[in-house]
């Protein structure tokens, strides 16, 4: 916790919520974002429909699933559908706004890994693996990326990319065929990185309260570029603190501390 009242972990976590437009459609990842997703459902955007790739849709928890065959997903949810129909119909159709995602490591080209660290054949440690997360970097309309950042997570050269940003940069993401718009925002606990217009590499666009450049900087893997117009994000509110931590409270309560 800091001196401020909010730990970067709820600082990251709002700024990410706050991402989300009320009735858009979006396509949530486990962990990180369906904290994110959720938070943005209890505060601003009591109108977004979420969905989970196990066939929920507009999932409205109560406490955060554990996994995407939490039956609290199903419990509250408008409707269930079949996986193959959350693919086909929703994210292939087109139909899906944004893809939340999150991600062991990410590169200066938003492309993400979560698949091993180290050689494929004999990796250092093997990560939980790419469930839907490549169709929906591929085809959602755009894409929100949150994680922590230290040198360990943002890397220069991924050891695999599971799922693409904009691949070698410029263009190349389009020459590859993939419809949706790609990352347009990786929220982290220090600041906000978005694409480059043209270059597609990450720019430092926004810092949270109390972080300095320098952090950040030091908390990258590669020489991370500044935007000239470099903004400070808003502190999270009280009503977005006391929401977040009786989400939290809520999920403690039913599943344990570790999974809150």
């Amino acid at each position: 916790m800091s001196d401020q009242g909010y730990s970067a972990a709820e600082m990251m976590t709002v700024a990410a919520a706050r991402r989300l437009k009320n009735g858009t459609v979006c396509f949530v990842g486990i962990g990180l974002p369906s904290t994110a997703a959720n938070l943005a459902r209890l505060t601003h955007a009591p109108d977004v429909v979420l969905i989970y790739e196990s066939g929920p849709i507009g999932a409205k928890p109560s406490v955060l699933p554990l996994s995407i065959g939490d039956g609290e997903l199903a419990l509250t949810a408008d409707t269930v559908v079949s996986t193959p129909e959350i693919f086909r119909y929703w994210l292939q159709g087109g139909r899906i706004n944004v893809g939340f995602l999150g991600a062991a490591q990410i590169d200066r080209f938003a492309n993400i890994n979560t698949t091993v660290i180290g050689p494929y054949d004999k990796p250092k440690v093997r990560l939980p693996g790419a469930g839907g997360a490549p169709e929906i970097a591929a085809l959602a309309g755009e894409v929100l990326i949150v994680l922590k950042q230290n040198a360990k997570t943002f890397i220069d050269k991924l050891d695999f990319i599971t799922s693409a940003g904009f691949l070698d940069g410029g263009d190349s993401r389009a020459k590859a065929g993939m419809p949706g718009k790609g990352p347009v925002a990786v929220i982290t606990d220090l600041g906000i990185l978005t694409p480059d217009p043209v270059t597609r590499e990450l720019t430092l666009t926004q810092l949270h309260p109390g972080v300095t450049v320098e952090e950040v900087k030091a908390a990258t893997g590669w020489d991370l570029r500044v935007a000239n117009d470099l903004a400070t994000t808003e502190p999270p509110t009280a009503e977005e603190l006391a929401a977040l931590r009786a989400l939290k409270q809520r999920t403690a309560e039913a599943h344990g501390e570790v999974a809150a």
